[in-house]
């Protein structure tokens, strides 16, 4: 059966778009009007180089703060060339291939518009590299977000050179003995494309993308795994009534408590005569709570969209208005911004989280300390919830804006900068940190709700805690943990 393919065109890519090139590894291919795009845009700009003498930055200039030091037509290549080298100056641990997948998908998307000036086989070979999972060897630390992100990108590209080192079936080789290996030679960079491959804002877009979809998911799972916890401590359902929500319609908060109400809906545990009045905030307050991180969601998400299907390198060429502007599409703070919101909303998913998790082990509403079938000789989940603790306090560490700091770069010619790539690798530490403690909560929610036996919970609840034992089993003597909060970890993770 033919490979499923995915059309690089102006359509605009959408998260759906996106998750289903991933999960179903299709193959890209340029559409006939993005390849005519990207050969008019080429050719508009070598004849304006070879009928105008006039100083255009970054195609017949230096760079940054160099931008006044012409560049003659015969070293126009070697330009090229010398910026992707000297700007390969990442540092750090190696971004994960997921990321890097995505950049290089975005990289594509980026210079498809027709607007960069890149050669065809430039991109054709990007291509090459997505299609047969030749993923770039990429650092993590080294972009300012502001000139795009230079360093990452550099790393990402000089494969096309015959730079660097790959990922490729599990080993790292040397980018040479890759290209080798394909027939593939190296590309000749022409004037102009080293820079629109190094500008550009690929890396924090990638890591963002990743992020948001994560997000959506971690949403989710926050109230399924919520309302077990809320059934599991007797809780009450008065909190999610629809007039409650009706009088504040923020549209997280009526999502959420619609969703509450969905999940519990049967529940023999929600609806009998509870001794207590009311619930403390971490229970009573789900609706307003990740509601309010949902909307946050879904505005970082719609700064990611617009992102990802723009072109973002400098200059730009307009063909069609025989313009060559040079300005700052490449700056990252529309992204530093969005993803720094989106941290904090992700970091309080698993703050509220922790606080349920805490109060289902405290003795309660008729449940064993910590429990432990017998307390006293079983500590039970006392320590789990030391852990969630542990990286809550974690998340919030990481939770301090990067979009606020900048530092004067390129001889004060770069003299505000994003750290938009200092947001997007937090952002990404928060993301995994919260697994973590969704994870902690089920197998804490999922232990507690056995006491309540023979009482049911809800049937969906229900045949959820169902499946979920086949990975991790009820604890009724101590027994090493941290295999079950990894397997709790995964579990979510698979859904």
């Amino acid at each position: 059966m033919a490979q499923a393919q995915h059309k690089i065109s102006s359509k605009e890519l959408s998260i759906n778009d996106v998750e289903e090139i991933i999960a179903e590894n299709r193959k890209l291919v340029l559409s006939d009007e993005a390849k005519s795009k990207i050969v008019k845009c080429r050719k508009y700009l070598d004849n304006k180089l070879r009928e105008h003498s006039e100083t255009i930055y970054g195609i017949n200039t230096g760079f940054g703060a160099l931008y006044n030091k012409s560049v003659s037509e015969n070293d126009l290549g070697k330009l090229q060339r010398n910026l992707m080298i000297s700007h390969a100056c990442g540092t750090g641990e190696m971004v994960p291939l997921e990321i890097v997948r995505l950049m290089l998908l975005l990289k594509i998307q980026g210079l498809s518009y027709g607007n960069s000036g890149v050669q065809l086989i430039t991109v054709e070979r990007l291509m090459d590299f997505f299609n047969n999972e030749v993923y770039p060897i990429v650092y993590q630390q080294g972009s300012l977000g502001a000139s795009g992100d230079l360093a990452p990108l550099a790393h990402l590209c000089l494969p096309l050179i015959g730079e660097g080192e790959v990922m490729f079936e599990g080993k790292v080789h040397s980018s040479k003995n890759i290209l080798k290996k394909f027939g593939w030679k190296p590309i000749e960079l022409q004037s102009k494309e080293g820079l629109a491959l190094l500008n550009g804002t690929q890396f924090m877009s990638a890591y963002g993308l990743y992020c948001i979809m994560n997000a959506y998911q971690q949403a989710s799972l926050a109230d399924f795994v919520s309302a077990i916890s809320l059934d599991a401590f007797d809780g009450r359902q008065e909190p999610f009534d629809k007039l409650i929500h009706k009088i504040r319609p923020h549209r997280g908060q009526i999502d959420v408590s619609e969703n509450m109400r969905n999940i519990l809906k049967g529940s023999q545990l929600i609806k009998r005569r509870k001794e207590h009045v009311q619930d403390p905030y971490s229970f009573r307050c789900i609706p307003q709570v990740h509601g309010a991180s949902r909307d946050a969601i879904n505005y970082a998400a719609g700064v990611i969209l617009t992102e990802i299907n723009s072109v973002t390198d400098n200059p730009t060429i307009f063909p069609d208005d025989d313009k060559v502007i040079s300005a700052g599409n490449f700056h990252g703070q529309p992204l530093a911004l969005a993803m720094d919101f989106l941290a904090i909303a992700l970091a309080e998913l698993g703050n509220i989280s922790e606080r349920r998790t805490y109060l289902l082990i405290s003795g309660q509403r008729g449940l064993p300390p910590f429990l432990a079938g017998n307390p006293g000789l079983n500590s039970g989940f006392m320590i789990p919830q030391y852990t969630a603790a542990s990286i809550v306090s974690q998340n919030k560490q990481y939770c301090t804006p990067a979009s606020v700091d900048s530092i004067v770069s390129s001889n004060g010619q770069e003299d505000h900068v994003s750290m938009g790539a200092n947001s997007a690798t937090k952002l990404f530490k928060v993301v995994q940190n919260v697994y973590t403690i969704l994870g902690i909560e089920l197998m804490t929610a999922a232990q507690a709700l056995e006491f309540r036996k023979p009482m049911q919970s809800s049937r969906m609840i229900e045949e959820f805690v169902t499946a979920y034992r086949k990975a991790v089993p009820f604890v009724e003597e101590d027994v090493v943990m941290y295999p079950l909060i990894k397997n709790s970890e995964e579990f979510l993770k698979s859904l």
